[in-house]
């Protein structure tokens, strides 16, 4: 291998999370402007059943390929981490500022290495406090003074949806060892078309379409693509060349990019404590990725 492939091959992996990134920073605005119209339950079924649809339409035979070369246990955990985190995540724009969610969001960088330890003995120094520590007074400087309101419901399922995802990168980053990323995609696709479809019947009596407007199909269709399938395997496959510590690094870039698109969609604006708090959480996220990575 050519010392010029080598570095595209290293290079990759970070384009396909950044990719993500703007994948993402654009549907977490429109998926707002969509629940003013839909009920969040009813369009998360619609748009991880798309999802699932288009996997098994398009690539079936490698699916079942990868179910029958692995075992549930391979599969499990991260599916039900990301299904729970996407829902949960999507809970929380609909009752919240979308700036806010998206930054809230991007601190399983610093969950990240306390689950690979809980879960598979992994180091973690006392260095990493006071980091922590920042991330806890960026979040009050955003969300007590930012200017986008105080810490209500819509942040906590925010930070349950954090823990969620780093859930989903810790156990998936070990899954991919025996499962492909084709069939971890679909699997999670699948995974959080049912819990979607379980709380749209508990909490929506059914799944409501018949208050969706053409617009809102097209942005349904856009984030089971785009932000569902695309999304989820740019995640797999880079998973396969670098580690959790550094997708979650990279998808720091996520918020930033729902900072950006918000502003030009939703007018969403951040005071100087906000913007002061946001800088915070992605420094933070930032430096406890490098600590990581050393």
């Amino acid at each position: 291998m050519s010392e010029n492939t080598k570095q595209k091959a290293i290079v990759i992996p970070y384009l396909l999370v950044l990719l993500q990134g703007v994948l993402y920073g654009f549907g977490d605005p429109i998926s707002k402007v969509a629940y003013e119209v839909m009920p969040v339950f009813s369009l998360l079924t619609v748009r991880y059943l798309i999802a699932t649809a288009f996997m098994m339409l398009f690539f079936a035979k490698p699916v079942m390929k990868g179910l029958k070369e692995s075992s549930v246990r391979d599969w499990l955990l991260p599916s039900l981490c990301i299904a729970g985190g996407y829902i949960t995540g999507n809970i929380a724009l609909e009752i919240s500022a979308a700036t806010t969610v998206a930054f809230l969001r991007s601190m399983p960088t610093v969950i990240t290495p306390i689950l690979a330890f809980a879960f598979y003995k992994k180091k973690y120094s006392w260095k990493h406090l006071p980091v922590l520590v920042a991330v806890v007074i960026g979040t009050y400087l955003l969300c007590g003074m930012g200017g986008l309101g105080g810490f209500g419901a819509g942040e906590i399922w925010a930070l349950v949806c954090a823990i969620l995802e780093a859930g989903a990168l810790v156990f998936g980053e070990r899954a991919l060892r025996n499962t492909n990323p084709i069939t971890l995609t679909t699997l999670q696709c699948a995974m959080s078309c049912a819990m979607a479809f379980v709380f749209a019947l508990i909490c929506e009596g059914g799944v409501q379409v018949s208050m969706a407007t053409p617009s809102i199909w097209v942005t349904i269709v856009y984030l089971a693509i785009l932000c569902t399938v695309a999304g989820y395997f740019l995640q797999n496959v880079a998973m396969q060349k670098i580690s959790s510590s550094s997708v979650a690094l990279l998808q720091s870039f996520c918020p930033v990019m729902t900072a950006f698109f918000s502003r030009l969609l939703l007018a969403e604006l951040l005071t100087m404590a906000g913007t002061i708090g946001c800088c915070m959480i992605l420094a933070c996220v930032i430096i406890e990725s490098l600590m990581q990575n050393k």
